[in-house]
């Protein structure tokens, strides 16, 4: 991976982690680095599983892809959110 691929990937993280929280149901509190973190993530398992399903690569933008990505960064970010808000709560 070049020096370009891992600031894309960090570049690309923020905007899908941005959508995502915008997506996802309620109030996030979690850190921008989360968020980028999960966007990052949600971009590579978004990717996957738009391979896997045979709609990654057509000719042009590939809208479904990006679609999945948001769906998946939403629910990163949803999942995140809960996780990270429950850190510091004791029973």
């Amino acid at each position: 991976m070049t020096v370009t691929g891992i600031i894309t990937a960090i570049v690309v993280g923020l905007i899908l982690g941005v959508l995502g929280r915008f997506f996802a149901p309620g109030k996030q509190s979690i850190p921008i680095w989360l968020t980028i973190g999960v966007g990052i993530v949600a971009a590579f398992v978004g990717t996957w599983i738009a391979r896997g399903l045979g709609y990654a690569d057509t000719n042009g933008f590939d809208w479904l892809e990006l679609i999945t990505q948001i769906v998946v960064a939403a629910i990163g970010v949803a999942l995140a959110a809960n996780l990270y808000g429950r850190r510091g709560v004791t029973r």
